[in-house]
């Protein structure tokens, strides 16, 4: 099979092919705004084909390459949303960007309060139910203990590895992107409302890190991990580490990191650049891109979703059409791969660098630029914390 490496519909042939505006270098509000649109893009654009295990079944239902937003088919996940439509992943990412743009920063009370007042009474505890079509574990495990159990939202996390938390938190990544202390401590409190397992809070809280320090215009490149761990060593992000630079042994004498609320590792904020690196090596090649889904794997599990996903950010990092069409067309859990792909992309191609199609497919599209742009001025004002 062939399958194009490139965009599928050459630029300057179908009108939207166009991109928003041309903008070489983006200023921090338009990367901020970017990595908004390319997240609820991304997820958006996994509906019609989400969860196919079996790519031949896939390209039998969406053709053998899918270029834009889909229809799901009767009796699949999310059946009876139209193309361009959000599940419930791309829902509560927008609960979360509202109740931040209108609080100007991440305000808990007021992002349960809209999750107690606005989702639950929509949810039944099952799977093929809710806002979307489709609720996942760690929504339904919090759902049970908030609604039927009573308990507060203290008690109401879960142990699911998935990425759940991970996609509605990178509004907070990109909105405290100045300030990489409060970044960590907002999306780290954000995600153990509903999922609670220490390392997949460490790697919701490294991505989240590496998409603020793209909004502020560093690359995914070899380099980016090296400058995670200077923050770590400054005591901004709550990692531990005993290595000194370029992963070196201790030197004698030498303190730990604080330990104060710490993760036991500072692993996650390493891999993204060890997939840049595998990325830009000629000897390494995943060919077509889209394997990439093959090689770290198709299920939800978040260690399988943020290799394939740094891997496409970097090896496509101007080109967002070609990232996110090669992380959606893997099958699996393309969603969440195409969400985070997106996101990453679009913080280092800025609003204008997307596509037009894009955006003028994707439902409330007006609104939800105009609340990414409003965030990215938040996130860029003298106040940014």
């Amino acid at each position: 099979m062939v399958v194009p490496v490139a965009h599928a519909v050459p630029p300057g042939i179908h009108p939207f092919s166009r991109r928003m505006s041309a903008s070489p270098s983006p200023s921090l509000q338009e990367r901020a705004a970017g990595a908004i649109m390319g997240a609820l893009i991304g997820e958006a654009l996994g509906v019609g084909p989400h969860w196919y295990y079996d790519l031949a079944e896939q390209r039998r239902d969406h053709g053998e390459w899918i270029t834009d937003y889909t229809t799901p088919k009767p009796g699949r996940y999310h059946a009876g949303l139209k193309a361009g439509q959000p599940s419930q992943a791309g829902i509560i990412t927008t609960l979360l960007l509202r109740s931040t743009v209108e609080k100007g920063g991440y305000d808990e009370a007021d992002f349960c309060r809209r999750l107690d007042e606005e989702l639950f009474p929509l949810l039944d505890g099952t799977p093929a139910q809710g806002p979307g079509g489709y609720t996942s574990q760690s929504i339904r495990e919090t759902w049970r203990r908030r609604v039927l159990e009573k308990k507060p939202w203290s008690e109401t996390a879960g142990n699911a590895d998935t990425t759940e938390a991970l996609e509605r938190a990178l509004v907070l990544g990109v909105r405290h992107a100045r300030t990489p202390a409060r970044l960590a401590a907002s999306v780290s409190a954000n995600c153990v409302l509903t999922q609670n397992d220490e390392a997949i809070v460490a790697m919701t809280t490294a991505f989240c890190c590496v998409l603020g320090q793209l909004v502020n215009g560093e690359k995914l490149d070899a380099d980016l991990s090296d400058k995670l761990m200077a923050l770590v060593k400054k005591g901004d992000l709550p990692f531990h580490a005993v290595t000194s630079g370029k992963l070196q042994p201790p030197k004698a004498g030498a303190a730990d990191a604080p330990r104060a609320g710490s993760f036991s590792s500072p692993d996650a904020l390493l891999t993204p650049s060890y997939m840049a690196e595998a990325a830009a090596d000629p000897e390494v090649r995943i060919e077509p891109a889209w394997k990439v889904s093959i090689v770290y794997g198709m299920p939800c599990a978040m260690y399988h979703q943020l290799p394939a996903a740094y891997y496409l950010a970097a090896r496509f990092r101007d080109d967002f059409e070609s990232a996110v069409l090669h992380a959606l067309n893997g099958g699996g859990q393309n969603q969440s791969r195409c969400m985070l792909t997106g996101a990453l992309v679009g913080a280092q191609v800025g609003l204008a660098g997307i596509p037009l199609r894009f955006i003028q497919g994707l439902e409330n599209a007006e609104e939800l630029v105009a609340l990414a742009r409003k965030l990215g001025e938040q996130a860029t004002g003298s106040n940014a914390t």
